[in-house]
């Protein structure tokens, strides 16, 4: 794991998640690798199934997709512990819904992923995207602190928008 300094640069720094947690949390916890990740937004992609394997039923999948949070809406988080999180909203401006386990953004992305897509993120800068329309998924994996690091963000931004213009080719 790395923190991100003052200066920009990336420092060591130790950090550990109980392998027996106290308490199970439904906000993290889960161990695995990308490969393993990519495997699971492969399979939401495919409407629940992977290899010939049925994991979830296509309705499970689809709900997942919908706006669960009716008239609500999704606003940016505010820091509560600036050493682990900064502020943020993934489509500042753009309306934003919730389905079973993602953020929905409700118009297209600035970087290519289609009305209707979802995502999410992990503490150490971990984020993902799946597009129904497009049928596609990519991720991005590190361990640093901050979350919502602004390169990476910066990184982040970059690799979709490539991914979308490599498929458009």
């Amino acid at each position: 794991m790395h923190e991100r300094q003052s200066d920009g640069s990336l420092k060591p720094a130790p950090f550990e998640m109980a392998q027996r947690p106290e308490f199970f949390s439904g906000g993290g916890g889960l161990f695995g690798t990308p490969r393993d990740y990519m495997a699971f937004l492969q399979m939401l992609l495919c409407g629940g199934e992977l290899g010939g394997a049925r994991i979830l039923q296509p309705r499970t999948v689809t709900s997942m997709y919908e706006n669960q949070i009716g008239d609500l809406q999704v606003v940016a988080m505010k820091t509560a512990e600036p050493a682990y999180s900064n502020s943020f909203d993934q489509f500042p401006g753009m309306a934003h819904k919730w389905g079973l386990s993602f953020d929905i953004n409700t118009r297209p992305g600035p970087h290519g992923r289609s009305a209707g897509s979802v995502s999410w993120a992990g503490l150490l800068n971990c984020y993902f995207w799946l597009d129904p329309v497009k049928r596609v998924t990519g991720a991005i994996f590190t361990q640093t602190l901050p979350f919502y690091d602004p390169g990476i963000v910066k990184l982040y931004g970059e690799f979709e928008r490539d991914l979308y213009r490599g498929l458009a080719v």
